[in-house]
Parts: C-alpha cells; sequence; structure tokens
C-alpha cells in the first residue's frame, strides 16, 4: 500500500519514550493521516495516567482504553501458571501481554476501517513478532507499520532529540532512560548499565525498583501466607476468595514488601541476540512456587514428568509469539488435564527475597505418611528384592551377553 492512500492508522500506544514520538512521526512521514491511540490496561496502574492529554497533544485524533487485566490473567497466565511454564527462568511478564493487546488492535482497527497498524516495537526485539503474529491471525490483510524498521532513528538518545525537537513531553531523563515494560504481572528494566553484564545492578537506587524494595531493604521478620487452588486456578489468598487478577494484585504487595520475585538474566532473544534485564515479579513467582508445592503432593510421577517437558515448549511458545495456534490450544488442553486433582492450600513464609513452604495440605493428596514413614508400615520391603530383579534384568542381560563375547574373544 502506497503511504499516501493511508489516510487513518491505529497506533499501540503506552505513551513511553517509543510511542510517543511515534505519532509526530507517523503524521510527518505517511502524508498525516489520523492516528487513532490504542493503550491496552494491562494492570500498568499509574502509567495510564494523563495519558489522553499526551495522546492528542501530540497528534492523535483519540485514545482508546482497552481494560485488558482479566483477559490477559484468564486467557494466558492461568494455564501458564498451570504448565508451570517459565523462559529460562522468565516468567514470560512482557510475553502475556502482548498477544491480547495486539488481538484488541486488529479488532478496534476492523471496526474503525482503520488502513494500518504501527507498533513501536524495534527490529531486535521479541515484541515485535508477538504483535505481528497476533494481527496476522485477527485482521490477516491488515498493513503493518513498524517505524523502528523504517525511520532514521538509531538510539534512544536520538528519540530523547526527536521528542525535544518535536515538544512531546516525556517522563524520563537521559539519566534514566531505562526501557521498561510494566503489568499487573511484572516490571522489566533493560539498557543503560544493564547492558553490561559485568556490572551490578544497584537494587538500592532510589526509584529503580518499582513493585517493591530489594531483599537487603526488606523486614526481618517473616510474612506468612496461605493461598488456595482449585483444580490448579488460585482462588483464594488467607482463606479470602477473589478472583485471579486480585489475588496477583495483594501477593505483588505482600512478594514487593518482601523483596521477592527480582531476577538478573541474560537471556536469548529470539532474533539470536543475548539480552540482560532486570525482572520484578514478585506476585507472579509466589503463585508459581505455591502451584509447584500443590502439583508435589497431587500429580502423579508420570504426568508431571511429562508437563515438565512440555512446560519448555509453553513457554518457548508464548515467548515466541505463537499464542494464537493450534499447538497452543493442545498443550492448554493437557495443562487443564493435569491440574484437575491440583486443589489444596499452601502455606508459605516470605523472608528477604526467599519463598520457603511452611505446609501443603490438598484433599487430593498422592502421599501417604504410612507408606513413606521410617516406622513400622504395612509396606513389605520383600517385595523389592523381585521387583529390582525385573527393573535389571536388561542390565544383567547386557552383562552375560560382554561376559560370553569377552570368553570368545570377541570383545577386549
Amino acid at each position: 500500500m502506497d503511504k499516501k492512500s493511508i489516510k487513518k492508522i491505529v497506533l499501540a500506544y503506552s505513551g513511553g519514550l517509543d510511542t510517543s514520538i511515534i505519532i509526530p512521526w507517523l503524521k510527518e512521514n505517511y502524508n498525516d493521516p489520523e492516528i487513532i491511540a490504542v493503550a491496552g490496561n494491562v494492570g500498568q496502574a499509574g502509567e495510564l495516567d494523563g495519558l489522553e492529554e499526551k495522546a492528542l497533544k501530540t497528534g492523535a485524533s483519540k485514545l482508546i482504553v482497552a481494560d485488558l487485566v482479566d483477559e490477559m490473567v484468564e486467557e494466558i497466565i492461568l494455564p501458564s501458571l498451570k504448565m508451570d511454564a517459565k523462559y529460562e527462568n522468565y516468567l514470560l511478564g512482557t510475553a502475556f501481554a502482548r498477544p491480547v493487546i495486539a488481538r484488541k488492535l486488529a479488532q478496534i482497527a476492523l471496526e474503525e476501517g482503520a488502513d494500518a497498524i504501527a507498533h513501536g516495537c524495534t527490529g531486535k526485539g521479541n515484541d515485535q513478532v508477538r504483535f505481528e503474529l497476533a494481527i496476522k491471525r485477527f485482521a490477516p490483510g491488515m498493513k503493518i507499520i513498524a517505524p523502528w524498521r523504517e525511520w532514521d532513528i538509531k538510539s534512544r538518545e536520538e528519540e530523547i532529540d526527536y521528542a525535544e525537537a518535536h515538544n512531546v513531553p516525556l517522563k524520563i531523563s537521559r539519566e534514566t532512560n531505562y526501557s521498561k515494560d510494566k503489568n499487573l504481572w511484572h516490571l522489566s528494566h533493560e539498557g543503560l548499565d544493564l547492558e553490561d553484564p559485568g556490572n551490578e545492578p544497584d537494587l538500592d537506587k532510589p526509584g529503580f525498583l518499582e513493585m517493591g524494595v530489594s531483599p537487603f531493604q526488606a523486614p526481618d521478620e517473616p510474612t506468612y501466607l496461605t493461598l488456595s487452588f482449585e483444580a490448579g486456578a488460585p482462588v483464594a489468598l488467607n482463606g479470602e476468595k477473589m478472583k485471579a487478577s486480585k489475588i496477583i494484585e495483594k501477593l505483588n504487595e505482600l512478594g514487593g514488601a518482601n523483596g521477592v520475585g527480582i531476577i538478573d538474566i541474560v537471556e536469548n532473544r529470539l532474533v539470536g541476540i543475548k539480552d540482560r534485564g532486570i525482572y520484578e515479579t514478585p506476585g507472579g513467582s509466589i503463585l508459581y512456587f505455591a502451584h509447584e508445592q500443590l502439583e508435589m503432593l497431587t500429580v502423579d510421577k508420570d504426568t508431571l514428568h511429562v508437563k515438565q517437558k512440555l512446560a519448555v515448549d509453553y513457554a518457548d511458545m508464548i515467548y515466541n509469539g505463537k499464542w494464537y495456534s493450534p499447538l497452543q490450544e493442545a498443550l492448554t488442553a493437557f495443562a487443564n488435564e493435569s491440574n484437575k486433582y491440583v486443589t489444596g492450600d499452601v502455606k508459605l513464609k516470605l523472608y528477604k527475597g526467599n519463598i520457603i513452604p511452611a505446609g501443603t495440605t490438598s484433599p487430593y493428596s498422592l502421599y501417604s505418611e504410612e507408606l513413606a514413614t521410617f516406622d513400622e508400615s504395612d509396606y513389605d520391603q520383600t517385595d523389592a528384592g523381585g521387583f529390582i530383579n525385573l527393573w535389571g534384568l536388561p542390565t544383567r542381560v547386557q552383562a552375560m551377553r560382554e561376559q560370553s563375547l569377552r570368553e570368545k574373544g570377541l570383545l577386549k
């Protein structure tokens, strides 16, 4: 499609550095089209404050804020929790939000009669893939504009220069210009001093951590909590029933106050670049830990081991932008089926960045104290001899073969 024929563009808008300058850039480079800014509310809280005024002042015709918190939690986070999906120890915070945002972008673009959808993802990252695969799924004929793959701007410093030249207000300075992504589940930090893996992150620097404190600043007394699950999904915190998104919100407060859920990793991006980031995921870290504790009691060995293998594939699928796929539907069905008995209560102790088990109970527990005890029980230990003989039969047959070959001089 020729640039001059593009009259209306739907822009994925966060109000951050990238999307703030994209509005005037699109105006300048695409023959002054109408720009409809769309912000997905995925739990980023205060980042939405003043967003409409900013979007309109920089050239958008309107701002649409779509409430996507519960969609993200119910459709993507809970199945991933049931699968225990982690990407290289990263709890997939950014990747969880992108599919529902992109689907909403596609829906709004079709409703508004837009000619194109634009996003602020760089050509180096994963999000460009996540956004565009979802858009292709729900608006397959829609043109996609990715300014980072078109413009002459080479760095975040040059973005700030552009913003200043076009009177675009920014909440950051050159000294605090970390690349961040925040939603209900997490907050990521990349760039500046973090680009050198040899640099120790200053977790206690004022304003760096936003979802809590560092373990060094956490209280000297532990915090106890009890999470209740039904079929693998959290349903109550400390005996109070509430929806999953509210549980995550409460766990963020408790975990953040105790320095829980901070990781410093170098991950392998989809495009092949290694990237260093600091992630804050207090509530998510607690939920994953609690869920795994309950699975220990309630899921049989074979199912649990297969699920641990599939968890890697599930995490890769989400990280690589393929949420809307037949594979996701099949694996999610397995996650739900394997969690049908993951019901019970998990008590935890939070202390200076640590999550410590404090007791787990379930009406569907497979654990038998009578069988596991070191005291007298009905378990007949003599049965083990026959079991070992059968289990070890292939090993014994192989050894007999090797002994016979040596005797014949056919094996040294």
